[in-house]
């Protein structure tokens, strides 16, 4: 995969993260900085070139395992400085615990270097955003009658639809009370911005956020628009019966992959995980839960091989990362994979075949 540029990626992958409003969740491709986590979407089984959203780590507290969602027991939560709890997902409890550890470890790091330095870049006269809570911030601003409008914006030659400016968002911060003063506003955006409540819309505001300047513009041509975890989307039915027999196996391994659909060719992350005795492997939905598999086939007779990436190969479709493998089962059908990393395909090519 490629890694951020920003700083020294301390580690990367797929994650889970449950909807601040619309409480669904939705596979992400996470990146560890020294001082935040950023987010990614996935489209046509390539990862996103924009961020769709961060999480800070300075003051940050780690709950990990967090049990209370039933059904979902590899969750950890963070809570940010700002008081906004963030909910991951991770594929097994190794990976959960292993993000947790490393997460708190960076924690304890900002801690240490930031010391005096870090409250003295507080100003004690401005909004003191602790007290803020960012999620009836953002309620407020997503209603349907009072809330912010949007529009439709044309900036250089391209238009954009269901957005609105920054000098908008100041503006109406200001006029619902929700900030003192313009100043006030746009430390108010930014918090939400940075929680990844708002995202950036056009190319003024993403080469704000990109260059370090000033994350949230009082502009009227900085463009922006509410997080994609504000758009419902419909469940995915499960695509195949299986028996109590198929799920009876010792699981060897788990680990979120993409896999190219059946039908409509399209690029989605799964959660696989594989069973021996018998040997099957299943594929979730994610989104749901890892109780009811989304499909799943057995591994007696079946071929698995790598691909390579040097073009695309015949059958696959879509605008693809690499690290591609198939697996052609004993009934001819042919199952196109992709791993996040070069490592992860060896590892589960040789797993598979093991079973085979």
């Amino acid at each position: 995969m490629e890694t951020e540029r920003q700083g020294a990626v301390l580690r990367e992958g797929f994650l889970v993260k449950r909807g601040h409003v619309v409480p669904n969740w939705k596979a992400r491709w996470f990146v560890m900085l020294p001082d935040k986590l950023l987010y990614f979407k996935y489209e046509g089984g390539k990862r996103d070139s924009s961020q769709r959203g961060q999480v800070p780590l300075e003051d940050c507290e780690v709950t990990c395992p967090y049990l209370e969602y039933e059904n979902r027991p590899l969750v950890l939560k963070l809570r940010t400085r700002t008081g906004v709890d963030h909910f991951l997902e991770a594929c097994s409890r190794e990976a959960r615990d292993e993000w947790a550890e490393q997460i708190t470890a960076a924690v304890n790091k900002l801690q240490a270097e930031g010391g005096e330095a870090a409250a003295g870049r507080r100003d004690p006269s401005g909004p003191h955003l602790q007290d803020v809570n960012l999620s009836k911030v953002l309620e407020s601003m997503y209603d349907v009658h009072n809330g912010i409008n949007m529009n439709q914006h044309v900036e250089q030659g391209s238009t954009y639809s269901n957005c609105f400016s920054g000098s908008a968002v100041v503006d109406w911060l200001v006029f619902v009370q929700l900030a003192l003063s313009r100043v006030d506003a746009v430390t108010l955006a930014s918090a939400l911005l940075d929680e990844g409540f708002l995202r950036t819309v056009g190319v003024k505001s993403v080469e704000a956020l990109r260059t370090g300047g000033e994350q949230f513009m009082d502009d009227s041509t900085a463009l922006y628009g509410f997080s994609d975890s504000l758009k419902k989307r419909g469940l995915v039915r499960a695509e195949t019966s299986l028996s109590a027999v198929e799920l009876s196996g010792e699981v060897v391994k788990r680990g979120f992959l993409l896999k190219q659909g059946h039908r409509r060719k399209n690029w989605k992350v799964r959660l696989f995980v594989l069973r021996s005795e018998p040997a099957f492997l299943h594929y979730y939905d994610p989104t749901r839960d890892d109780i009811s598999p989304a499909g799943g086939f057995s591994l007696r007779g079946c071929l698995v091989s790598s691909l390579n990436d040097n073009g695309v190969p015949l059958g696959v479709k879509g605008n693809i990362q690499g690290n591609l493998f198939k697996i052609i089962t004993q009934s001819d059908t042919h199952y196109f994979i992709q791993a996040p990393t070069q490592q992860e395909k060896l590892d589960w090519i040789g797993a598979l075949r093991e079973q085979t």
